[in-house]
């Protein structure tokens, strides 16, 4: 006889009491057949010569743990005051195959520029082995792919995945994303051999419907960029249309204000220095002093008499340069005396920190502190004065290096001193009494 799982199937034993005394027996199904097989009634009394027929009833469920194929099917009749003749009556049973399948794909849409990966996972609810094949479909073709592995054996209640790689050839540059549905179809193998086998027969199958799933291609340069790079471009046109030709005149124009003509010591009028009149303190003693260092005509000197001060004839362009090297963490000061009977009007200095030291110099004429600045700020720095700052004979201008730490010239290598170099210029010129 044949059941199919999820049906039910009957058939029928009779039993017949051949002794002399009246009987009861006791039936049970045994075999691979008892969890889902039931006899009515399951206990019978007969008397001598008589029989009765009991009803089995067979139940597979639909479960792949209910195998396809011939499965013994056996009746105990146990009598109850005989135990010893009990007997088991046996017959085959036929399972039918049934093919069902439950698949699912994950993720259902997936992100990506070119490419985008997914899992079909497959379980066999069926009762009998099968192999699983994939059929994709896309709606104009523009996806390719491809299936690790592209079959899957299962035997019944075994589950298995199999990696989808999805792809298109162009790219999206900008603009929106671009959806891409598609569908995978699971074949059964064993149940369309079934189906060849019994020609216009219907299997019993349940294979699950196509798995629908989305690549939803993403453009390569996202909106955003584009307003920013539109944004930058605008910039761009704006300074070289507007901004930079109005930087440039307004750099010009500075330029040309600070550039002035300096007045050159001792070039006042007939040769004499600027504010001492004829030096002789006649006429229009103006007190000025020259550079703050006091020299000059005091104010209200008066008519007779050439005053306290000196004033400084005309003069030659001089320059000297102090030379200074000190060893880290040490001190070290270079200078220079203006020669007796001399005085030296400074009009530039330049200071130059080639190796790119670190530490401190401090720049002093005479008795007057001048400026100090920190090394690591600067190589080079000038300074300019319209009016010259004038040292007296025998004053000495001097430059006084702190070594922190020496710099690393163009060579590459760390220096082992600190090196300094102060240039001073100006007009040297005699004292006039």
């Amino acid at each position: 006889m044949s059941v199919t799982p999820g049906g039910t199937a009957t058939t029928s034993l009779t039993v017949r009491n051949d002794s002399d005394i009246v009987e009861a027996y006791t039936l049970e199904v045994v075999g691979d057949c008892a969890p889902w097989a039931t006899v009515e009634p399951a206990r019978i009394s007969l008397y001598p010569g008589t029989s009765e027929t009991v009803t089995i009833t067979l139940a597979p469920p639909r479960s792949p743990e209910v195998r396809a194929g011939d499965v013994p099917l056996g009746v105990r009749v146990l009598p109850a005051e005989h135990p010893e003749s009990v007997t088991v009556p046996e017959t085959t049973v036929h399972v039918e195959e049934f093919h069902e399948l439950r698949t699912e794909i994950l993720p259902r849409r997936r992100r990506g520029w070119l490419r985008g990966r997914y899992r079909v996972a497959v379980r066999n609810e069926g009762n009998t082995p099968t192999r699983i094949g994939f059929r994709p479909e896309q709606a104009g073709e523009e996806l390719r792919f491809g299936f690790t592995p592209a079959n899957l054996d299962l035997a019944p209640g075994e589950s298995a995945e199999t990696r989808l790689r999805v792809r298109i050839g162009k790219p999206v540059w900008f603009g929106k994303p671009a959806v891409w549905p598609f569908t995978v179809h699971t074949t059964d193998g064993a149940a369309e051999e079934h189906a060849q086998a019994d020609a216009g027969a219907r299997p019993a199958t349940n294979v699950r419907p196509p798995l629908d799933a989305e690549f939803v291609q993403i453009p390569i340069f996202p909106k955003w960029l584009l307003a920013l790079l539109a944004a930058i471009l605008a910039l761009l046109l704006a300074w070289f249309a507007l901004v930079r030709p109005a930087v440039r005149s307004a750099a010009r124009q500075a330029a040309d204000e600070v550039v002035q003509p300096r007045p050159t010591p001792g070039g006042g009028k007939n040769g004499q220095s600027p504010g001492t009149g004829d030096g002789t303190g006649a006429g229009n003693g103006t007190g000025k002093e020259q550079g703050g260092t006091g020299q000059g005509v005091p104010a209200g000197g008066g008519s007779g008499g050439t005053g306290a001060g000196t004033s400084v004839g005309g003069g030659e362009q001089s320059s000297t340069t102090i030379d200074v090297e000190t060893s880290g963490g040490q001190d070290k000061t270079g200078s220079y005396t203006v020669p007796q009977g001399k005085v030296f009007g400074i009009t530039d200095i330049v200071v130059a920190n080639f190796q790119g030291d670190e530490g401190v110099m401090t720049i002093t004429f005479g008795d007057r502190k001048i400026t100090t600045i920190a090394l690591e700020t600067f190589r080079n720095q000038d300074y300019h004065w319209v009016t010259p700052i004038e040292i007296p004979a025998n004053a000495t201008v001097t430059a006084k290096v702190t070594c922190a730490k020496p710099g690393t010239p163009a060579t590459g290598r760390q220096a082992q001193q600190c090196h300094e170099v102060l240039n001073v210029s100006g007009v040297l010129a005699d004292v006039a009494r």
